[in-house]
């Protein structure tokens, strides 16, 4: 006699980034569940050429063969044509667009969330980027449902993450997206069939992150070495971190802190060689080990140095660097 199949639960997906791909691959893989659709950013111009190009989720539901979905704007309209699909469920993660009640009403559970922190800490655009320039040692993956407050939904689940030391923004994003694929698979059965009980966040210990612009880049060299050091981590990859030199951006590729006793003002070249370049910082010293000036590859500093030299006793000019993280939702960048 042949075994009963699993219930169906049809799911929908909604992502953007390389992030999310792990957790989507680990929806479809589940049981009795099927992935009636994608919702993702539409195809953009992109690169030096502004070739128009789709977005790692939009890439990945071709292949596979998933209906796509890529609206400039979520509308009534689409909320209307998910209510005729007959989707149990929605799972969300680094979508880039804001679902609005008409929409997360579309679906019989509702959406769920992986946002990359342990929530309530680091709410918002860029959780990776606030955890690296905190310096924390230890984020992870919430599952949450979706309210209409930013990441405010109850939780069903989370896993942590030990930070490596060291560690930039394109590694651990790498492990997060795969840990949310684990979390997936412990925490969605338990969401379908109604086992999971999510549990409200504590409000008085919420922080926020904010969205990166082009002038978060910029170094301070009034800060400690150890907070330069988890800047740069952050900001690896766009918008990057740079000081500047007679006039010329100079990119920082990677740095680290080193203790010393020199009393020179932040901002000190105290020595320039192969090993790198050594500035004085309000607190210790930052040893710059790769190096990029405009139009030029990132060099390791003995081959920077030759085509650009950096002199013993230049101050490097510093400005300021507004905080990623804060206790109250961001409305814009804030000032230094």
């Amino acid at each position: 006699m042949p075994l009963p199949l699993a219930p169906s639960h049809r799911v929908i997906l909604l992502g953007s980034d390389e992030i999310a791909l792990a957790a989507f691959a680990a929806v479809r893989s589940l049981p009795g569940v099927e992935v009636v659709g994608v919702y993702s950013q539409p195809d953009r111009p992109s690169g030096r050429g502004q070739e128009v190009k789709s977005n790692p989720v939009a890439s990945w539901a071709r292949i596979e063969g998933l209906t796509l979905f890529q609206p400039e704007k979520l509308t009534p309209e689409h909320a209307q044509e998910l209510g005729r699909m007959g989707i149990d469920l929605g799972v969300v993660m680094a979508y880039g667009q804001i679902l609005k009640d008409d929409f997360l009403a579309a679906t019989r559970l509702g959406f769920v969330n992986f946002h990359g922190s342990i929530l309530p800490a680091l709410r918002g655009a860029t959780p990776v980027e606030g955890a690296l320039a905190l310096g924390l040692p230890v984020t992870g993956i919430s599952l949450q449902q979706v309210v209409r407050r930013l990441d405010a939904g109850p939780l069903h689940a989370s896993a942590e993450l030990k930070i490596a030391e060291g560690e930039g923004r394109a590694a651990l994003r790498a492990r997060l997206g795969l840990l949310a694929g684990e979390l997936a698979v412990r925490a969605l059965p338990g969401i379908f069939s109604g086992e999971s009980r999510p549990v409200a966040q504590d409000e008085s210990k919420v922080t926020y992150t904010r969205r990166l612009t082009r002038e978060d880049a910029a170094l301070d060299f009034d800060a400690t070495a150890t907070e330069l050091v988890a800047r740069i981590n952050a900001l690896e990859g766009w918008p990057g971190s740079a000081f500047m030199h007679a006039g010329l951006v100079i990119k920082v590729g990677s740095a680290s802190a080193r203790e010393s006793d020199a009393t020179s003002s932040p901002g000190t070249i105290l020595s320039a060689d192969r090993d790198g370049v050594v500035v004085a910082c309000r607190q210790g010293v930052l040893v710059m080990t790769k190096l990029q000036r405009p139009t030029a590859k990132m060099l390791p500093t003995g081959e920077f140095l030759a085509g650009y030299p950096l002199r013993i006793g230049e101050i490097l000019s510093s400005s300021p660097m507004p905080g990623l993280v804060g206790p109250v939702p961001f409305s814009r960048p804030p000032k230094a």
